[in-house]
């Protein structure tokens, strides 16, 4: 909490309270409020810690009172007085102040303010673009000083656990070599090599591991991060990651240590999280929740009706099991009643999603069947469906046949849509780790293999075998935190011997000398001593915006970005003169 030490006041008004009653006191901060009562003036005085009323009295003092007549809010002042209990019938029970107030005897204005482009209120509605145009005017509402306050006591709660784990903070280069890492990076260039750039840092991934080699063993950093990707409301061009290495570690040590030390930092939000967290596989989520990071606060998981409609006459769903596909689904409990535009728009959403259609039976609320494929449908086969998700008059069943992979995705994420129109309750939070990832993706775009945490994650030791002859099938040491849908952490064990780390580099079609252009330094480093080793890196932004009950990690970030990537505040990006461009060896189009 902010002390009034070092600084020209004698105490913080908003930490009085009833036992300072009698106190001489000297405050500063900004006119929230001013209220003329004829022969009384209010004013509400608001630093960091909240508001405080302070009362100027005329026969208290006459300049004071003459001084009060003329500010207006977020004028900045300075005030002395005394405290004293508020009078019977006055008291704020909504204020933490509320029971006392300060008579003024001497007032002195240290800045004046234009009128603000708009109110410092928790409770006025602001266009977004006009909030981060002036974000230091936005920075005093409360409701985002106590964003920004949540997110110093998590980052500071971080370091105490883990300095208690015996990690060490180590700060990592930000001009750094470009490297494929899945997202586009950020480049600079470089006045004294010139054609050459340096890169920003998507993550320390290669410096932390060259730690683990250098023998630090236990390594952390609260690292800013960038990525030249499009933004959505959980991400920005630059952000902030608690980055964490350990050496001589299992998976089991990564994930137990993190579940003690984020049982502790979440605390700070008030919130009570029950380890050991649940574990599921990668496999077990997309098949019961279609996502790999999945909101398990309601119901709604996937169903496989394979079994069900094996000998099946309708063509469609015939035709995606002989080609080794699946028919899955889910069971809308509600809705049942839903119009067939409403139905329509989630059709619409699983072609957007990638899949052929979306089949649909609704069981109305009297008993009736709504579906343009229930002729097509036996008895037993209506039975067997009923059964599988159990139905009930009023539900809404969607299906979706095709290869599993696309019917997991496209049904994960009809059922948000589902849930959300539903209103159904997500109350609280919800944590589990999503382990066992496969080791590759195909990028049928690119025709290659690609890494999907990383290129450094470990294959499972029994899968080594595999890398060449059948990459696809190949799993990692690898987890994901994920907490109310989304993912908050990720991370795996790293391949430590440089042999191995050329294998899963060729299977993603690097050719050895674009590797040794890429990766040298790491490869030399692995082959001098590199102990096993692994670790994990939570967006400390996500995590602090779900903390804060927020919706967007702008809420949560002292001067955010726009969704395309503007600052308002500043104006950047913006054009540089010809000059420094000729400096970096560049020029305008």
């Amino acid at each position: 909490m902010l002390d009034a030490r070092y600084s020209i006041r004698s105490h913080v008004g908003g930490k009085l309270r009833a036992s300072d009653t009698g106190e001489a006191v000297t405050l500063a901060g900004w006119v929230h409020r001013r209220r003329d009562h004829g022969g009384l003036i209010f004013v509400d005085l608001r630093d960091r810690e909240g508001l405080v009323q302070c009362v100027f009295d005329p026969d208290a003092s006459a300049a004071a009172f003459a001084l009060a007549e003329r500010v207006r809010p977020e004028w900045v002042v300075k005030l002395a007085g005394t405290v004293r209990m508020r009078p019977e019938g006055t008291v704020n029970a909504n204020l933490p102040t509320g029971s006392i107030e300060v008579l003024v005897t001497s007032a002195e204005v240290l800045n004046t303010s234009e009128t603000p482009p708009f109110e410092v209120d928790a409770a006025i509605e602001t266009d977004e673009a006009l909030r981060l145009k002036y974000r230091y005017v936005d920075i005093r509402r409360p409701e985002v000083l106590a964003a920004l306050t949540l997110r110093d006591r998590v980052t500071q709660r971080f370091r105490k656990e883990l300095e208690h784990r015996g990690f060490l903070e180590v700060e990592t280069p930000i001009l750094t070599k470009s490297t494929p890492e899945g997202a586009r990076d950020f480049i600079v260039p470089s006045r004294l090599s010139p054609g050459r750039f340096y890169a920003l840092p998507q993550s320390p991934q290669l410096f932390k591991q060259l730690l683990m080699v250098g023998g630090l063993e236990r390594y952390y950093q609260i690292a800013r991060c960038f990525r030249d990707e499009d933004l959505r409301a959980d991400r920005q061009p630059e952000f902030t990651q608690v980055d964490i290495e350990m050496s001589f570690v299992r998976d089991e040590d990564v994930l137990s240590m993190m579940e003690d030390v984020m049982h502790q930092v979440v605390k700070e939000a008030g919130i009570d999280l029950h380890t050991p967290l649940p574990r599921l596989t990668y496999m077990e989520v997309m098949d019961r929740f279609g996502s790999d990071r999945p909101d398990t606060r309601f119901g709604i998981e996937l169903s496989d009706l394979s079994e069900a409609f094996a000998a099946s006459g309708f063509q469609v769903f015939a035709g995606a099991l002989a080609s080794g596909g699946v028919v899955k689904g889910i069971n809308a409990k509600g809705a049942g009643a839903w119009s067939r535009g409403r139905i329509d728009a989630l059709n619409q959403l699983a072609i957007d999603s990638g899949a052929k259609g979306l089949a649909w039976i609704a069981f109305t609320p009297d008993g009736e069947v709504r579906s343009p494929i229930a002729k097509f449908l036996s008895e037993p086969e209506m039975a067997a469906l009923r059964s599988a998700l159990d139905v009930a008059p009023g539900d809404l069943v969607l299906m979706v046949a095709d290869a599993p992979a696309v019917a997991n995705e496209v049904l994960g994420t009809v059922r948000l849509r589902v849930a959300d129109e539903l209103e159904l309750p997500r109350e609280g939070h919800s944590a589990l780790w999503v382990t066992d990832f496969p080791m590759f993706n195909y990028d049928a775009e690119e025709g290659r293999w690609s890494a999907n945490h990383h290129p450094f994650t470990r294959p499972w030791d029994d899968h080594l075998t595999m890398i060449e002859s059948d990459p696809g099938a190949v799993l990692s040491y690898s987890y994901d935190l994920v907490m109310d849908g989304l993912e908050i952490g990720g991370g795996t064990l790293r391949i430590h011997d440089a042999a191995l780390q050329r294998r899963v580099l060729a299977a993603m079609g690097l050719d050895p000398a674009d590797t040794e252009v890429q990766f040298g330094f790491l490869l030399e480093a692995l082959s001098l001593g590199a102990p096993p080793h692994g670790g994990i890196a939570l967006g400390l932004d996500r995590l602090v915006m779900l903390l804060a009950g927020k919706h967007s990690i702008r809420d949560v970030i002292a001067f955010p970005k726009t969704s395309s990537g503007v600052d308002p505040l500043t104006g950047a990006p913006d054009v540089v003169a010809g000059r420094q461009l000729r400096d970096v060896h560049l020029k305008h189009d």
